[in-house]
């Protein structure tokens, strides 16, 4: 099916032993398996079955729908298991590939990393399928299924350790009339926070080129994502957020040309991932905060204090935000270790789209 929107693609130099039971160019919806043959002591012949769903009627752009990144974020894999049991090929016009628990070995323990081998997916794209299942994954994702999609949206929450403001972010690339979709899909999105990307994330803090959104901007697709909660929990009202998000967004993109996108109310735009957006622990305790999600901090706030159990004597450690912005994260444990992510600011910005 010929592209709408693309670029030209990186080709990998490395090839799959992935394989898929569905057909990617059949019209109809189908749902199926991704299998990466994975041979231990217990499964000489063993593969690890990944759900995925295509659901796809004549021309149209196509949207890659993707959840699962990380195991113990929940809102993103159950908006899309509801979205391959609704959705039905007379609805569309294109194409729409779901892959709602990517990291399957991840999802099924429930934990941010492959138990297989340790792996983060979202920090080894591009991937060399040498190096075990995480990579052979995202090599997958990267170079059969993204060079399919001109639209590419990675849905995650903070997992286990982190708690998250719901937003929907946005990556630019400096081409206009690909950033001006990009904004257009974000706000189509929709919900209280938007964030816009307009440079490669930071490598130190949040993966940059090492994660998905890097990949599908390698692979010339407009990248959209977001953060929708955390805390290993499955929020109702983030969830909802999510499930309507995406079908605004499939509306937008005109693959649901009968539904209209539904207006969420005004969206505040932010953006910034500066090491100094960040709090981080310094030492052993249990962190206790003093601001919540949503607050609007100042630098030289005070972020918590640290408590040292062994050494209740000890007057508690307290650390301070660096930078002025809103706090969009906050850890979701109390125990903390050195180098703990203990809170991250947004900061506004203008959309430079307009």
């Amino acid at each position: 099916m010929e592209s709408l929107f693309r670029r030209p693609v990186i080709v990998s130099v490395f090839s799959t032993t992935l394989f898929s039971d569905v057909d990617f160019d059949r019209d109809g919806k189908q749902t199926g398996r991704i299998s990466l043959p994975y041979s231990v002591t217990r499964s000489a012949y063993g593969v690890i079955p990944i759900p995925v769903a295509v659901v796809k009627n004549g021309d149209g752009p196509t949207v890659l729908l993707m959840a699962g990144n990380h195991g113990d974020e929940y809102e993103g894999q159950i908006a899309l298991g509801n979205l391959i049991r609704s959705l039905e090929a007379n609805q569309v016009s294109g194409r729409v590939i779901i892959l709602p628990s990517a990291n399957l070995p991840a999802a099924r323990a429930g934990v941010r990393v492959s138990p297989f081998d340790d792996a983060n997916m979202n920090r080894v794209f591009p991937a060399d399928p040498s190096h075990g299942p995480t990579h052979e994954i995202a090599h997958y994702i990267e170079h059969i299924l993204m060079p399919m999609a001109d639209i590419f949206v990675d849905l995650h929450s903070g997992g286990g350790s982190l708690d998250y403001v719901p937003y929907v972010h946005c990556s630019l690339i400096g081409e206009p009339e690909q950033d001006r979709r990009a904004v257009a899909l974000l706000r189509a999105f929709g919900g209280p926070y938007g964030q816009i990307w307009q440079t490669e994330k930071a490598e130190a803090t949040t993966g940059g080129t090492r994660t998905a959104g890097g990949a599908a901007k390698r692979q010339g697709c407009i990248e959209l994502g977001g953060e929708f909660g955390g805390g290993a929990v499955v929020n109702p009202a983030h969830l909802h957020l999510v499930e309507r998000g995406v079908r605004n967004l499939l509306a937008e993109a005109g693959v649901l040309p009968n539904v209209a996108v539904e207006d969420t109310g005004p969206m505040r735009v932010m953006g910034g991932d500066a090491i100094e957006l960040f709090a981080f622990a310094p030492d052993y305790g249990v962190f206790v905060p003093a601001a919540e999600l949503g607050d609007e901090i100042t630098a030289g706030d005070l972020a918590g204090a640290i408590h040292n159990l062994q050494h209740p004597e000890r007057e508690p450690l307290a650390v301070h935000f660096r930078a002025s912005g809103l706090l969009i994260c906050v850890r979701a444990i109390g125990r903390v270790e050195p180098g703990d992510c203990l809170g991250h600011l947004a900061i506004d910005i203008e959309d430079p789209t307009i």
